[in-house]
Parts: structure tokens; C-alpha cells; sequence
């Protein structure tokens, strides 16, 4: 008894220590210790990505290969030949070149196919030059045969210092060794000879490398046991051996190494046909690395940040981090000004020399409050910044396995089960309930979004559905509160909108991206504005009114039907749709950076009807409520044994025919076309599985409400601070250890979402005042604000 005394003790001082504010603190910590760490490694090894492209990577998922610290976009011929247009429109002239053996040759030839209109078929090998060009898009690309390194390669570059830039090519690929491996049998005067020869080349191509891009490729390995007689003696030692001459005399040139070539070859290494060409899926990411290098920069590819400039700050922006900054030395000063002086007091029953600090002003405590507030987001809006619209951190492709998915899956839901407690309440859908649900659905969003299972059509089209609860609970709570409080004043009109929109609002100034671009809270915001006009529009109609004069229930039938014959009129009259939400100025709420609405159409109606289900499904539960049809006042089933087994066993074939449809239907168009007649019935089925048992509807997972407590925090923040690039990437704190990197970073983004869920919640008493004066004053600076951010940005 002692010991488990003295085990709980401990349980409890550990709970203690370890709370919310702590967790944060340690994330501050480790930010720190991170920011401190990269700012080592950029100082050390510079910042240049195109370096972490070009030398390093590795394997992951399904043979995806994965470059050190970067992103790489998989550009497809219509990307390659935009990209050479658009340089080509500039003025500039494309002109790669490839000298060396016919391991080269391979990939010149994968780059030609790579870039013309249509593939055609290899020439046949030959010890000659090549030439491509294309006048369409004014490239040229050449393959110079030069396999050794020897005088005739020497007299080459000679001629390039000496002709004009506009002649001379942009980019230069050069690599040589398994020829003369061949040529001399393996020798060890031969290896002597190319060290001499390298030595003469180097500095020619050191001054190359001053005007043009220039890469020395280093020598793939050789599959040994697939290699003909005649190259038994190119061995991967003697390979070795070519590769650490050329690194020793090229180290300190202007020439860049291009050393993940081999790590690639080495990783496909048996799908080498002859064992010393490189195979296609090798040949596909040396073409794929060639073209980051060359395109990033002037295609801005979200998911390619390799080789990539960062995103230029905006005026906006500079006003944005100049006003936090100021909020950050006001917080300072005041933290300063509120150091408490000793003094001493003289009071029966304290003794002379005590401390005290003089009480403080309701005034200067608001003050405090709103300034380290302020202050406390500027930062978290800087480390924001700084990991999705700069080069310090780094970023990583995402990249799916069924592993990746479905263990974090399992070991999340796990958790969850394992934190499980009594709720005080027992009503269908109780809040705690809808925290939980809402904390599970957004965890496995997040798992989504990490893994990039999108991919995967029947998950796609399950998170779909979680997606639609989601809203169909916004709109199953929102009318459960005006229902029973008849609140339709202005102020909790503006409090929730303020709440679910202050974070997003924030983003939009600091990372420069529309108000649509965080597509999940317009929506929400949107259904929320309808719900409230739906309810108070005359006649309003409410619990105690419907009571009181039950022809009033019809009125609500009637709202309904309403409702959803408009959301159906917008839905079949596109054009109509883009009228009435183009029109300005609320125009910029519903348009990407483009102009375009296309984004907003998708999103409106894929969920069109489900805020509108879930009020629906609130007001027929209050219904079957009044009518004592469901007594849900108790920890009983709501049902006799004989319903309740056959509503459970229906609810069973809803969600097995809603998976059988994402199982069997055949694309994502067709599949959302579909999607919002059928998307109640798994969630119906979901609800009465949860709730018809006492024992399930009364007990929940508190480590799933809590989540669900912040889960729309958890939403936003993703995209920048634990996916990177706008969400198409995984931001890098820990290189090379993507398990232990997944893991930091989920922790920092937690404690994140959970600090602004709390200065939000302190914010919004200083920007919605339970004052109508106040409020109006506050609603009108927002607007003159606004304006000149709206001609900013071309809204108005």
C-alpha cells in the first residue's frame, strides 16, 4: 500500500512539473538551441542548397530519392519546356553541355528526351559529338566525346575562356575515369597519369567555374558481377581511387562536385543492365537534379526549394514585423517598469524589512496583459518566418508508405484509448464529445498532410469525410447554442469570428499569402456567418419560443428548406456562384493570389451541405428531445435493446457502404461529385455507434479533447512551422534522422498551436469588448486598417 502510495505521489509531482507551460518552455529551449545549431551550420558550410542537391541524399519510401536538406520538384516536359521558354524570354541563351564517356552520354540522351516535344528513339551509341537543339524554346544541348582527360579536353575549355559569354555554355558537366581504368587495364600509371592530368585541367576549370556553372561528376560504381570480360577491370576500388584524386584536386576550385550521382547509382545499382551504365530510375533522378539546379530559381515550384531563392519581403510584411517589433520593446519596458522595489512596511503581524510590490492598477495589468500578448505572437509569427519563407531551415519532399501511415495511426489512437476518464455529461454530442472527436479527426489529418497519402485515393476520400464532420459538428454546435440561448447579438457575432480568424489574418500579413490560401477557415468562417444570418432572420426562432407557440417549428422546417434550396440554386449556376462572390469588396475573402475562385468553388462544394446537416440534425435532436422520444439524461442507452442492436448494425452497413465507394470509385473527380449526397451517412452512422451505448456516450479520451480544443490552432499553424513550402514539404530541424526530426518538431508545433489558442483567447477581450461603444470603435479601426491594405493588395 506504501509503495503504491509513494508510486501515485510521484505520478502527481510529475503531472505537476510537466504542465502546458513548462512543455512550452522547453519548445522555446530546444527553438533556440536549433536556431543557434543551423546558424553553425550556415556559417560553417555556407547556405548555398544547390551544395546539399548536388552532394548528398538518400532513399526513402518506394525508391524516392531524397536530397540532403532541400526539396526537388519532379518536373515533367511541359515544366522543363516552360522553364526553358521563360529563360529564354529573358534573354538568355540554354546551352548545357556534357563532356566526357559514354556513361554521360546516357544522361545527355535522358535530357534530350526529357526536353523535346516528342520522345524519340536513342541513337545508337557512337564515339562522337552530339548535338540537340531546339528553336522553339532556343535550346541547345551538346555531348562532347572526350573520355579521358588529355590535351583534346584541355583545348576545349581553352576555347571557352576565350570566346564570348554569350557563346560560351551556361552549364558544363564533366566526367571522366572508367575509360582510362579500361584503357590501361587497372594500372597504377594510369591512375598517376590522371592525377597529373587533372592537375594540368584544374585551372582551366576553375576559371570556367567562375562564368559558368561548372560540375565535375563523379564516377558512379560499377555492378562488378554484370560486367563483360572486356571491363572486369574497372572495379569499384579502382573507381574509389579516380573519385579521391579529382576530390583532392578540385576541393578548393570554383568547381562543384557531384557526388549524390553515385549515391543514387549505388542505391539502384542491380537495375544496371551491363554493369556500368546507369539504369533508368538512376538516369531519371540525374536528369530530375539537373533540372532543380537549373529551373528552381526561375520557376518558383513550391516543392522545389532546392537551388531556390527565398520569397522576397513585401512592404506589407515590413509593417507587419515593424509593429511586433515595437510590441516586443513596449512588452520589455513594461516587464522592466513592473519589477517590484523593496520597501518597508510597517503592519501588525509582519515584521519590518518585509517585501511587497504596490498593487497594481487594473489599467496598467490590462496593459501588460495586451502588450506581452502582442509581443509573445510577434515571435511566434518571426519563427514562422523564418522556417517557411527563408533558406535557414531546412526542407524535405514528403514522401508516402502504407509504414509512414498507418504506425502513426495506430500509435496516436493507442494513446487515446489509454487516456479515457468519465464525462460529467451525458446528452448526445456533449461538448467534451465534439472536443474529442474533433482532437482525433484533426490528428489524423495532420498524419495525412505529413505523409502525403493524399496520393491514396480511399484515404483521400475517408479524410474528405472527416473534413465534413468537422463542419457538419461546427454547424450541430452553432445551432445548439442560439437555439438554447436566443444570443444573436453582435458581439458573439464578432467574438467567434475574431477567434477563429486571428491567426489566419496574422499569416496573411506575415507570410504574405490571401486570406483563401488558408481555405479551411473562410469556410468555416463563411458557415458560420450563414448559421447565424439562417437563425436570425425573422422570425428568430428559439427553444422557449417554440415552447411557448409550437406553429413556430414549422417556421424552422421552413428556414431549412430555404437553406438548402440556395445552397442548391449556387451550386447548379456556377456562373451565378462567381458573381455573387467576385463582387467587391468582399472579393478578396473568396480569390487566391491568381484571382481566381476556382479554389473557393472546390471548397464550398464538395462540404456545400453539411453545416447545414448538422443544424439540421440538432434541430431533430431537440425535437425527438422535447417529445421525450430520446432520453439521453442518464448514463442508459437512448434505445430498447432491439433498436439499439438494429441501429447499431445499420450504422455498420453505413460506414462499410461509404468505404466501399471510396474503395471502388475509380478517380478524385468522380469520387467528389459524389461525395456530398452520400457524406452524412458515415457520419450518422459514426454519431449513433458513439452514443446509442451509455457506456460509450459517457466516457471519452481526454487526450483527444484536448487536442480537439485546438484543433483549428492545429489546422493553421501546420502549414508553415511542421510542413514547410505551403504545406508541399516537412520542415527540417534534425538532418538525416527524419524519425527523431518528425518528432521535435511535432512537439514545438504543439506547443505552438496551444500558446496561440491561449493569446488568443486573451485578445479577443481587448478586440471584442462586451461594450457596444467599444466594440463599434474597434470594428471601425479594423476597417481603416484595412483599406490601405486592401488598394495594397488591389482588393478595393
Amino acid at each position: 500500500m506504501a509503495d503504491d502510495a509513494r508510486h501515485g505521489s510521484n505520478a502527481v509531482e510529475v503531472t505537476h512539473h510537466f504542465n502546458a507551460k513548462n512543455a512550452k518552455l522547453i519548445a522555446l529551449i530546444i527553438v533556440v538551441g536549433f536556431l543557434v545549431y543551423h546558424g553553425l551550420i550556415h556559417v560553417t558550410y555556407g547556405i548555398d542548397s544547390c551544395k546539399w542537391l548536388l552532394s548528398d541524399g538518400r532513399f526513402q519510401g518506394y525508391q524516392v530519392w531524397q536530397p540532403y536538406g532541400c526539396m526537388m520538384h519532379s518536373y515533367t516536359k511541359i515544366d522543363t519546356r516552360m522553364c526553358m521558354r521563360y529563360i529564354a524570354y529573358w534573354g538568355a541563351k540554354n546551352h548545357i553541355v556534357f563532356i566526357g564517356d559514354s556513361r554521360l552520354r546516357y544522361i545527355y540522351y535522358k535530357l534530350v528526351n526529357t526536353i523535346r516535344s516528342k520522345e524519340e528513339k536513342e541513337d545508337e551509341p557512337a564515339h562522337k559529338d552530339l548535338h540537340f537543339s531546339d528553336p522553339d524554346i532556343r535550346w541547345n544541348l551538346d555531348f562532347l566525346w572526350h573520355p579521358m582527360v588529355n590535351t583534346s579536353m584541355y583545348e576545349v575549355f581553352e576555347k571557352w575562356l576565350h570566346e564570348e559569354p554569350k557563346k560560351r555554355p551556361k552549364v558544363i558537366i564533366v566526367g571522366s575515369g572508367t575509360w582510362s581504368i579500361k584503357v590501361f587495364n587497372g594500372s597504377m600509371e594510369a591512375v598517376e597519369n590522371y592525377r597529373t592530368n587533372m592537375t594540368r585541367l584544374m585551372p582551366y576549370l576553375d576559371q570556367l567555374g567562375k562564368k559558368s556553372k561548372v560540375l565535375w561528376m563523379l564516377q558512379e560504381p560499377v555492378n562488378e558481377d554484370k560486367l563483360s570480360r572486356n571491363r572486369k577491370m574497372i572495379t569499384n576500388d579502382q573507381i574509389k581511387l579516380y573519385n579521391s584524386i579529382a576530390i583532392e584536386v578540385l576541393q578548393y576550385s570554383s568547381v562543384q562536385m557531384w557526388s549524390s550521382a553515385r549515391m543514387i547509382c549505388l542505391g539502384v545499382i542491380d537495375e544496371m543492365e551491363d554493369g556500368l551504365h546507369a539504369g533508368n530510375v538512376a538516369l531519371n533522378y540525374y536528369v530530375q537534379i539537373l533540372l532543380n539546379m537549373y529551373c528552381n530559381d526561375h520557376m518558383n515550384y513550391n516543392d522545389g526549394t532546392c537551388c531556390s531563392s527565398p520569397e522576397s519581403v513585401t512592404t506589407l510584411q515590413i509593417i507587419t514585423f515593424l509593429a511586433f517589433g515595437v510590441c516586443i520593446i513596449l512588452a520589455i519596458a513594461v516587464m522592466i517598469h513592473r519589477k517590484c522595489k523593496p520597501r518597508k512596511i510597517q503592519k501588525l503581524g509582519m515584521l519590518d524589512g518585509a517585501l511587497s510590490c504596490k498593487a497594481q492598477d487594473p489599467n496598467q495589468n490590462s496593459y501588460h496583459e495586451l502588450v506581452t500578448s502582442l509581443a509573445r505572437l510577434g515571435l511566434i509569427m518571426a519563427y514562422f518566418y523564418l522556417c517557411d519563407r527563408t533558406n535557414f531551415f531546412m526542407k524535405e519532399n514528403k514522401y508516402y508508405t502504407h509504414l509512414t501511415f498507418f504506425i502513426p495511426f495506430a500509435y496516436v489512437f493507442a494513446l487515446g484509448l489509454f487516456f479515457s476518464e468519465e464525462s460529467q455529461h451525458t446528452q448526445v454530442l456533449h461538448r467534451d464529445q465534439t472536443d474529442e472527436t474533433k482532437g482525433w479527426m484533426q490528428l489524423i489529418i495532420l498524419i495525412y498532410h505529413m505523409t502525403g497519402a493524399s496520393q491514396v485515393l480511399p484515404i483521400y476520400m475517408h479524410v474528405r469525410v472527416l473534413v465534413t464532420a468537422y463542419l457538419f459538428l461546427s454547424g450541430y454546435g452553432h445551432f445548439t447554442y442560439f437555439w438554447h440561448t436566443g444570443d444573436y447579438g453582435l458581439y458573439r457575432l464578432w467574438h467567434v469570428l475574431f477567434r477563429m480568424n486571428l491567426l489566419v489574418v496574422v499569416l496573411c500579413l506575415s507570410m504574405n499569402r490571401p486570406y483563401q490560401f488558408y481555405y479551411f477557415v473562410p469556410l468555416v468562417s463563411f458557415w458560420y456567418a450563414v448559421s447565424y444570418v439562417t437563425m436570425v432572420i425573422i422570425p428568430q426562432v428559439t427553444n422557449s419560443s417554440a415552447e411557448a407557440n409550437p406553429l413556430q417549428y414549422l417556421y424552422m422546417v421552413l428556414k431549412f428548406v430555404v437553406l438548402f434550396s440556395i445552397v442548391t440554386v449556387l451550386y447548379m449556376s456556377e456562373v451565378f456562384f462567381e458573381k455573387i462572390f467576385v463582387t467587391r469588396p468582399w472579393k478578396a475573402l473568396f480569390v487566391t493570389t491568381d484571382d481566381s475562385i476556382k479554389e473557393w468553388w472546390f471548397r464550398w462544394k464538395i462540404d456545400r451541405y453539411s453545416v447545414a446537416s448538422g443544424m439540421l440534425l440538432a434541430f431533430a435532436y431537440h425535437l425527438l428531445r422535447q417529445y421525450r422520444i430520446i432520453d439521453d439524461n442518464n448514463h442508459s442507452n437512448l434505445f430498447s435493446r432491439g433498436l439499439s442492436l438494429t441501429a447499431t448494425l445499420v450504422s455498420f452497413i453505413g460506414l462499410g457502404i461509404y468505404a466501399t465507394f471510396a474503395f471502388l470509385c475509380r478517380n478524385k473527380p468522380e469520387c467528389n461529385e459524389i461525395h456530398p449526397y452520400i457524406s452524412f451517412v458515415p457520419i450518422l452512422s459514426f454519431i449513433v455507434l458513439h452514443n446509442i451505448s451509455g457506456l460509450l456516450r459517457t466516457r471519452y479520451s481526454t487526450f483527444f479533447a484536448w487536442f480537439g480544443k485546438i484543433s483549428l490552432e492545429l489546422f493553421i499553424a501546420q502549414y508553415h512551422i511542421w510542413l514547410a513550402a505551403d504545406t508541399h514539404g516537412v520542415l527540417v530541424l534534425v538532418p538525416s534522422y527524419p524519425v527523431l526530426n518528425v518528432i521535435i518538431t511535432t512537439f514545438i508545433f504543439v506547443c505552438i498551436a496551444h500558446e496561440v489558442h491561449h493569446i488568443t483567447r486573451i485578445l479577443v477581450k481587448y478586440a471584442i469588448p462586451n461594450d457596444w461603444r467599444y466594440l463599434v470603435r474597434n470594428v471601425v479601426v479594423f476597417f481603416l486598417i484595412l483599406v490601405p491594405i486592401g488598394f495594397h493588395d488591389g482588393m478595393f
